[in-house]
């Protein structure tokens, strides 16, 4: 049932579920600290970077409260935006910001110490540029128009936010499909051994990839996932069907990589229900889309 009334229910600040313990994994003092708040999908986005390409990390305290802006966070993300690291082998320690500007680092950082990748192989740059395009289209259409959607309060302009959104994910798909009939099933390929070797840093879409995350799923999933809580329960939003996209979302969902930081039903609830009801003031994010601009 969709929900219609805003009970002014406050945003979390400490993780439930599998990704508190996580959490209790990570307070040990290590070279990297991340900092970031339990609900946030740009956060996600990160952590489960961390996680799949194993490099070691310390998450400070996620009760971090981005909105109140605390002194450690602005040092490490000047706008008070997370995620944010604090790089502490660095003396004094360095900092860095901004979700997809993170992603690589670590993962320049996993390519140099355990050999892990996010990202085709530098040797295939055509598939690491088909990868790019596809996370290019999830920060200009996917991304703006979840949360376009989720803050459109009279009925017409959730149908189309709903329509626009669905047109993202359907446009998603079509890159995911390009990549894979023009990388990996494009009749070069003389075995499945080679397919296979073709299919690394593609992601979890790609069926030869059982468990190996790529870049694009780490900056699709938090909305994918959020939608099939947070828009449905505020929306009455359903994921599209199809067999390759919903292999692609029992994988992704069901990796343990992504399982690991994903909280309770009930903290995403929650915390996006300002958003839901468009409250004033809500966030950065949600103040752009009402103003039309871009996302900070």
């Amino acid at each position: 049932m969709v929900s219609k009334t805003d009970s002014g229910k406050a945003y979390r600040n400490e993780c439930t579920g599998d990704a508190l313990e996580t959490v209790k994994k990570h307070t040990k003092e290590q070279d990297t600290t991340l900092f970031g708040s339990c609900f946030c999908p740009f956060v996600q986005r990160v952590w489960v970077s961390f996680e799949y390409l194993q490099i070691p990390y310390k998450v400070s305290s996620y009760e971090v409260d981005p909105y109140k802006k605390p002194k450690d966070l602005l040092e490490v993300s000047p706008k008070g935006l997370v995620p944010g690291l604090k790089l502490n082998h660095f003396n004094p320690p360095k900092a860095l910001n901004e979700s997809t500007v993170i992603l690589e680092y670590i993962n320049d950082l996993a390519v140099g110490s355990n050999g892990r990748s996010l990202l085709p192989p530098t040797t295939n740059p055509y598939s690491r540029a088909l990868v790019r395009l596809q996370c290019d289209h999830v920060n200009r259409s996917l991304v703006p128009s979840f949360y376009r959607y989720l803050q459109a309060q009279d009925e017409d302009a959730q149908i189309n936010g709903g329509k626009e959104f669905h047109e993202s994910i359907e446009g998603l798909v079509k890159l995911l499909e390009r990549t894979e009939n023009e990388v990996v099933r494009s009749g070069g390929a003389s075995g499945e051994g080679e397919r296979k070797a073709l299919a690394v840093g593609l992601g979890l879409w790609i069926a030869e990839n059982e468990e190996d995350i790529g870049l694009i799923d780490v900056m699709a999933g938090p909305w994918l996932y959020r939608a099939t809580n947070v828009l449905k329960h505020y929306r009455g939003f359903e994921l599209p069907h199809g067999e390759k996209f919903d292999r692609w979302i029992k994988k992704l969902f069901n990796h343990p990589n992504f399982k690991s930081t994903c909280n309770t039903e009930d903290l995403y609830l929650d915390s996006y229900e300002r958003y839901a009801f468009n409250r004033p003031n809500t966030s950065q994010v949600a103040n752009a889309v009402n103003s039309g601009r871009g996302l900070p």
